[in-house]
């Protein structure tokens, strides 16, 4: 009897577990995406590092894109490594696009690096034109390990 009550339990978390994969795969079925970004009207946008290397100084980065209004965005990123090294270094690249757009166009961008340490930020409020979407893509450095990261796009008034 008691195996019978937990195998219905392990069940039942499956199919709710199954049920929310299904409703996420849906909500990015609906959305447009550009070069991976989604198309939203989020108020904010997280998106972490994809390792590229095997090194063992870069631990992770991530690029943040958050809405602060009509017409103006905070972009930023930071690069976090395993321990001080010689060398932190983030480039933050802004994109924007329309709706119809089939890829990102060129913003901005800027570069910062640290030297013995082991994290690199940096960060700019930008006044931008409305009707696009904007998106913060980042490379992230730790002496010679190299990732990069993307949020989705979000929709400026």
């Amino acid at each position: 009897m008691k195996k019978k009550i937990v195998s219905i339990c392990l069940t039942a978390m499956l199919v709710g577990g199954l049920s929310m994969t299904s409703i996420q795969e849906a909500r990015a079925a609906e959305g447009k995406v550009i070069d991976g970004s989604m198309l939203t009207h989020d108020e904010e946008s997280i998106g972490y590092d994809t390792k590229s290397t095997r090194g063992v100084d870069l631990m992770t980065g991530y690029s943040k894109c958050t809405k602060l209004g009509e017409g103006k965005i905070y972009a930023g990123g930071t690069t976090i490594a395993r321990q001080v090294v010689k060398s932190v270094q983030i480039a933050v690249i802004v994109e924007r696009a329309k709706e119809e757009d089939k890829e990102w166009s060129y913003y901005d961008n800027w570069y910062k690096e640290n030297k013995n340490t082991n994290r690199a930020m940096s960060n700019r409020t930008l006044y931008v034109d409305g009707g696009y979407y904007y998106r913060v893509r980042c490379t992230h450095a730790a002496n010679s390990d190299v990732s990069s990261s993307f949020t989705d796009g979000i929709y400026i008034d």
